[in-house]
């Protein structure tokens, strides 16, 4: 079965309380739960032990990366900020962030800096060296908790990406909500639903056997409904990854993580 059917079989089924499922959505508060908590034993020792973990090759090639000089400038990033395990530490609990007016991720900030900073072009979004410097920032933060606070800067960014997580899209009409809070803890196609928290991005999937973004991610749950997908790197993905973040504040850090 694929996903858009199961994902419309089981709404169904949850919407009529049918007995075929586990139970139907409650009227509760639920505690945040990384999605870590629900793997198996096996995914979470291949995530907490760095020399099991694949996405740490990602990290490596972005320790090496920092210290890459390239562009007419001849800088690297450590040029700038130099040793990362001090300048970088903290930084990736805090993105997106508003930096002059503009909503930035930190795959987008990587970027900004390489145009502006180095005079390189920038990196396409989930191309090794992007995901690879991306996870080597992310590295730093490992074990923190996320920080993101609404803020008279960020609030309408924050607004937009709320209302993206509400709305109901695509051929299923379904929208984010429906699954990662009204059913998170239930099963679908034999799986359990989880929050939906992006603490542990960028993450090496087994589907895909690869590290992929969070936006990645997004755009795979887009197709699932049958939605137009935002484009990689738009302020509609920036808005809801915002969103995601702010809603996952105190969790900490994974990246870099691993999921089934």
């Amino acid at each position: 079965m694929n996903l858009a059917l199961s994902l419309f079989l089981s709404v169904g089924f949850f919407t009529l309380g049918s007995s075929l499922v586990q139970g139907a959505p409650k009227e509760v508060t639920v505690k945040q739960q990384s999605s870590y908590e629900l793997m198996s034993a096996e995914n979470k020792a291949m995530q907490d032990d760095p020399s099991l973990n694949p996405a740490m090759f990602w990290v490596g090639d972005g320790e090496t990366l920092w210290q890459q000089k390239i562009g007419p400038q001849n800088k690297s990033c450590s040029s700038c900020h130099g040793d990362a395990k001090k300048s970088m530490r903290g930084v990736a609990t805090q993105f997106p962030k508003v930096i002059k007016g503009k909503l930035q991720t930190l795959e987008g900030q990587i970027n900004q800096c390489r145009v502006g900073a180095q005079g390189a072009s920038p990196l396409t979004y989930e191309s090794k060296d992007l995901l690879a410097l991306t996870a080597f920032v992310a590295f730093q933060s490992k074990g923190m908790p996320i920080s993101i606070s609404e803020t008279s800067a960020n609030a309408p960014f924050l607004k937009k990406g709320r209302q993206t997580f509400n709305e109901r899209m695509g051929q299923l009409n379904l929208s984010c909500a429906q699954c990662h809070e009204d059913r998170a803890g239930l099963k679908l196609g034999g799986s359990l639903i989880p929050q939906g928290h992006p603490n542990a991005y960028p993450i090496y999937r087994l589907e895909w056997q690869t590290l992929g973004s969070v936006q990645r991610r997004l755009r795979n749950c887009m197709s699932g409904v049958r939605a137009q997908q935002f484009e990689y790197g738009s302020p509609e993905m920036a808005q809801l990854e915002l969103f995601l973040m702010w809603r996952a504040r105190g969790l900490p850090l994974e990246s870099p993580g691993v999921r089934p």
